[in-house]
C-alpha cells in the first residue's frame, strides 16, 4: 500500500504507520476519548456558566453535551471534508483508491467519535428508557462505514471524507438547540442561525448526490475497493441519509423555524409551566 504524504500538512502530526492494526486502533481509541473529553468539558463549563443547564433534567443535560460534542466534531469534519473536496490534488485525481496520511488520521478519529455516539445513544436508551430509531440507525451505519476502514486498509478515503462532511450542519444544530433552551428563539441571531442550518441541510442533500455520482460512475472500482460487506454498509447508509434522514431532518428544522419548539423533548415541555419556560421567551432572558 502506498500511503502518500501531503506536503502541506506537518508530518509530525499525521505520519504514522497505518498498516499496523495497533496504530489504527490506538488512534480510534484516542478519538473516542478526545470527544469524551469534549463532552465532559461541555458539562463542566455549562454547569458553571448556564443557569438553564443547571435546571435541565439529566436526559436533556446529556443531549446538551452531545450537541456540543457533535458541534466540535462538525468543525473538524468540515475542515477535512472541504480540503478533500476542493483542494487536495490527490483526491481530485482519484476518488476511489486515494489515501493520505492526514485522511487516515481524520477518518480514524471520526471512527472514535462514532463509537462514542453509539455508546452514548445505547446507554442513554437504557438509562432513560427511550428509543430513537432514526438516531440508532444513523449512528450504527456511520460507525459501520468507518470501522470498515480499520479492517480494510486498501479502501479509499474520499467517500468517507464526504460522509463526515455531512456533519456540516451539526455546529448550527448545536447553537439552535442551546439558544432555544435559554429562551432566545425570537432573537435575530437564532433565526439567522436557523436559516443557515436549513441551508446546510440543502447542502447535505447536494453532497449526497455527489457521493452517489462518484459511486455510480466508478461502480465496479468502488465495489472492488471496498469489498462486498463494506460496500453494502456504505450503500445502505447513503440510501438512508439520502431518502429518509436528510429530508426528515430538513423538514423538522424548517418546521422549527416557523414554530420554535424543542421537538426532541416536546412531551416534557408540555407537562408543566416550569419546563415550558425552558423553551419560551419568558425564561432567563438576562441570564444564561
Amino acid at each position: 500500500m502506498n500511503l502518500k504524504h501531503d506536503p502541506v500538512m506537518p508530518r509530525s502530526i499525521f505520519a504514522w504507520d497505518y498498516v499496523l492494526w495497533e496504530v489504527r486502533l490506538k488512534i480510534m481509541v484516542a478519538g473516542f476519548f478526545l470527544y469524551l473529553g469534549v463532552f465532559s468539558l461541555s458539562h463542566c463549563l455549562s454547569s458553571w456558566i448556564s443557569v438553564t443547564y443547571r435546571l435541565l433534567p439529566s436526559k436533556e443535560k446529556v443531549f446538551w453535551n452531545l450537541a456540543a460534542t457533535r458541534g466540535v466534531f462538525g468543525i473538524q469534519s468540515c475542515v477535512a471534508g472541504l480540503w478533500a473536496l476542493l483542494f487536495d490534488p490527490v483526491f481530485q485525481a482519484d476518488k476511489v483508491y486515494a489515501q493520505q496520511d492526514w485522511s487516515w488520521f481524520n477518518c480514524l478519529i471520526a471512527s472514535g467519535f462514532f463509537l462514542l455516539e453509539n455508546v452514548a445513544v445505547h446507554i442513554s436508551n437504557v438509562v432513560f428508557r427511550t428509543f430513537d430509531l432514526f438516531l440508532v440507525v444513523h449512528h450504527f451505519l456511520a460507525f459501520g462505514g468507518f470501522f470498515g476502514l480499520i479492517t480494510n486498509i486498501k479502501s479509499g478515503h474520499y467517500i468517507p471524507l464526504m460522509g463526515i462532511l455531512l456533519e456540516m450542519s451539526t455546529p448550527f444544530t448545536c447553537i439552535s438547540w442551546m439558544l432555544l433552551k435559554v429562551g432566545w428563539s425570537n432573537t435575530f441571531f437564532w433565526k439567522a442561525n436557523q436559516w443557515v442550518m436549513i441551508h446546510m441541510f440543502h447542502c447535505r442533500m447536494i453532497l449526497t448526490y455527489h457521493m452517489w455520482w462518484v459511486c455510480i460512475s466508478n461502480w465496479n472500482a468502488v465495489l472492488e475497493n471496498l469489498g462486498l460487506l463494506h460496500f453494502a454498509v456504505v450503500f445502505v447508509g447513503m440510501t438512508a441519509v439520502t431518502f429518509i434522514l436528510n429530508p426528515y431532518w430538513m423538514y423538522k428544522k424548517t418546521q422549527q423555524l416557523l414554530c420554535p419548539v424543542d421537538w426532541n423533548f416536546s412531551n416534557r415541555t408540555m407537562k408543566n409551566g416550569s419546563s415550558k419556560k425552558l423553551n419560551g421567551d419568558t425564561f432567563q432572558k438576562k441570564e444564561l
